[in-house]
């Protein structure tokens, strides 16, 4: 099984590819360097070429609230780059997988969010990914859109590695009305392991169960042994550019046993991260 894997240099890239090598795939890794998304010619070209029976599309413009200055770059890459990418797909019959986000949804819902729930994104980022998601839908017919949330890796900045640097502040102040589903890198992974043996559609790959950004700072040096000065705030103490959904809360239509509890994943994630 041939595998080609989009912004294979990413966070989840970085884990994904060695993943599926391991697990027998003949994986193909691009980035920008090697595939430009944004070109259509040489997108279908390489593509076409290679002829791949699966495509992950990790490839993304990432940056929540740079993209509300830069957003026709985002837009170019989370839209028009996966435009390009499922078209060739469809061409030549192979199976995407589309890796979006949980914010294509608005937090206003009280329950936790499915994948037959309404997306209706609140910044630029999540309306360029929901763009990215129909473009999917528009030009292939065989396809998963792994909806993830709140990700973090060993091989990229994120949100543990950020709290563990700030671990000497006097008072580490986090958001405390804001809430979502933490996700390790490979337990993303794994969950798309699983959803290539599912019916075709959405799904959401996210960690089990929630927390606030607060809690989940609270459980990461809870594991780690620190005594942290930590205090809970609110999103209006931080403003940042982009609004973020109060509630991103998702599951799945069934009980898939796509991820494991974010507090599980945790503790292997940090465990990893001793040499242990």
């Amino acid at each position: 099984m041939k595998m080609l894997v989009t912004g294979a240099k990413g966070m989840l890239g970085q884990d994904l590819c060695p993943y599926f090598r391991k697990r027998g795939y003949e994986v193909i890794e691009t980035d920008y360097d090697t595939l430009d998304i944004c070109d259509e010619e040489m997108t279908k070209k390489a593509i076409s070429e290679l002829k791949p029976d699966v495509i992950v599309h990790c490839a993304a413009y990432t940056n929540v609230d740079k993209a509300e200055d830069e957003i026709e770059l985002a837009k170019k890459i989370n839209s028009f780059g996966t435009k390009n990418v499922a078209k060739v797909s469809g061409e030549i019959g192979a199976t995407m997988v589309y890796i979006s986000t949980d914010y294509v949804f608005d937090g206003t819902k009280n329950t936790p969010y499915l994948p037959n729930d309404n997306p209706n994104p609140i910044n630029v980022y999540g309306k360029t990914k929901l763009e990215g998601e129909l473009e999917v839908q528009k030009y292939c017919k065989k396809f998963y859109i792994a909806r993830t949330s709140w990700l973090y890796g060993h091989k990229g900045r994120n949100f543990v590695e950020t709290m563990l640097s700030l671990k000497d502040k006097d008072v580490l102040k986090v958001v405390n009305d804001q809430k979502g589903c933490p996700t390790w890198t490979m337990e993303l992974v794994k969950g798309i392991e699983k959803i290539l043996g599912l019916p075709y559609g959405i799904y959401h790959v996210c960690g089990k169960n929630s927390a606030t950004w607060y809690e989940f700072a609270y459980e990461i040096f809870k594991q780690s042994n620190l005594e942290v000065n930590l205090v809970p705030c609110l999103t209006d103490e931080f403003p940042r550019k982009a609004k973020r959904p109060s509630c991103s809360i998702m599951i799945n239509n069934e009980e898939l046993n796509l991820t494991r509890d974010w507090k599980l994943a945790l503790n292997d994630y940090l465990k990893l991260r001793k040499g242990e």
